[in-house]
């Protein structure tokens, strides 16, 4: 079975884009909250700093939506390259019998 490549990465991208959302807009509420990992974003996403700032927030959330959409394409393009072109649903060798 072969996976979609374009709907993994849509969907890596928006959880780990809404993944360092939520995180950023909790440490704007809370400031303890998620400071390491924020650093850690910081140190390799240039231009995202773990000031505690609304603008700051976006932008990762756009670094953090783009990181994810290019790991889960990868992901997805990777898996189908390995897989060997004889695991097939049942459905798919129904439609090539008919």
């Amino acid at each position: 079975m072969r996976l979609s490549a374009k709907a993994l990465a849509i969907t890596s991208g928006l959880i780990w884009g809404c993944c360092l959302l939520l995180v950023g807009l909790i440490n704007l509420a809370a400031p303890s909250y998620g400071t390491d990992f924020l650093r850690g974003m910081g140190s390799i996403y240039p231009g995202f700093f773990h000031v505690r700032n609304f603008a700051d927030v976006l932008l990762g959330t756009v670094y953090g939506f783009v990181d994810g959409v290019v790991a889960g394409w990868l992901m997805g393009w990777l898996y189908n390259s390995l897989i060997r072109p004889t695991q097939q649903s049942a459905a798919t060798r129904m439609d090539r019998a008919a």
